[in-house]
């Protein structure tokens, strides 16, 4: 199983200085589960994937005509804490424990677990669906429509080389409509196992993108799944990409899983974007030690290892304070 996928440094400072103008100007990442999915948070330090395998995909023909466009600026309403009213939130400052690595039994005082989409919920705690909504997994990329894979002028894929990803090509609002609806089936199922919240990931792909697509397009498709998943009745939480909190009011996220935010100075941001709704996974002692610090009375705080593996494996790492 490879290791977990976090934020990218370089791509996180970069997008940060496209989008200062931008957001000054608006005002404001049981049992061991045997699926073959990987299973991780987005992209700070990562390990290549097994070599590609063969799409054998056809163009959809059902697909719209048009080509790349770029979206108008986004720009954040007023920031207000409404969310729909049945939709369940997170606790605040709440054991958590980070398990999209494979499912096991959460350990006393565990008030909040992710699991990913292939698992089953913990009863009786809050549980939280991981989704890789901006991604193509390796072993799914052939059930997609080429024309839904994010191309460069070329026609190849342009792929996340660490995880050997295709991006998904969220550029036009046609598009971003037809990939929102492959990925509402899966919010649908998480919603059916009875699982209280959403973690879409990889919104920060558009940082990997070769400049293909944008912060707008991000947060154009992020709304989307926002929509669909208040619809059945599951929160949903902005997976890193701290410089987009600033816009959560707009995109409709409610609260935020953030990696390694106490190692990289970040957790504040996302306090305050979501008002202390956080839940943050730490894989260094450092980090886990500089989040306890600053926010171990407020936030949701673990220290997992970078396999998010289970109990019983050599990697395995689980530590709160």
């Amino acid at each position: 199983m490879p290791p977990v996928k976090r934020v990218l440094r370089a791509g996180v400072l970069g997008t940060t200085m496209a989008l200062a103008g931008l957001l000054t100007l608006a005002g404001c990442d049981s049992g061991k589960d045997t699926s073959a999915s990987p299973k991780r948070p987005s992209t700070r330090s990562k390990t290549p994937a097994a070599s590609p395998t063969a799409s054998g995909t056809t163009a959809d023909p059902s697909a719209p005509a048009g080509t790349a466009t770029t979206s108008p600026k986004p720009t954040p309403t007023p920031r207000s804490d409404a969310t729909p009213t049945a939709v369940k939130l997170p606790p605040l400052h709440a054991g958590f424990d980070y398990q999209i690595g494979g499912a096991y039994p959460p350990a006393a005082g565990v008030r909040v677990v992710s699991r990913d989409r292939s698992s089953s919920p913990a009863p009786g705690l809050y549980n939280i669906c991981y989704v890789n909504a901006f991604q193509a997994q390796p072993e799914e990329r052939g059930q997609w429509p080429a024309d839904l894979l994010l191309r460069d002028a070329h026609g190849k894929v342009v792929v996340d080389q660490d995880w050997n990803e295709a991006l998904l090509d969220i550029r036009t609002p046609a598009k971003r409509e037809r990939v929102a609806a492959r990925v509402d089936r899966w919010i649908d199922e998480c919603a059916k196992k009875g699982f209280d919240a959403i973690e879409p990931d990889n919104y920060d792909s558009y940082t990997r993108s070769r400049k293909l697509l944008t912060a707008d397009d991000a947060t154009a498709f992020i709304t989307l799944l926002s929509r669909h998943a208040h619809a059945r009745h599951l929160a949903i939480g902005q997976k890193n990409t701290v410089e987009l909190a600033g816009l959560r009011s707009r995109t409709g996220l409610d609260f935020a899983v953030a990696e390694e935010c106490g190692e990289y100075d970040e957790c504040g941001e996302y306090a305050k974007a979501f008002h202390d709704r956080v839940v943050v996974i730490e894989y260094t002692d450092s980090g886990l030690r500089k989040a306890r610090s600053a926010f171990g009375d407020r936030l949701s705080i673990v220290r997992r290892d970078v396999m998010v593996s289970t109990p019983g494996s050599a990697d395995y790492v689980r530590k709160t304070r």
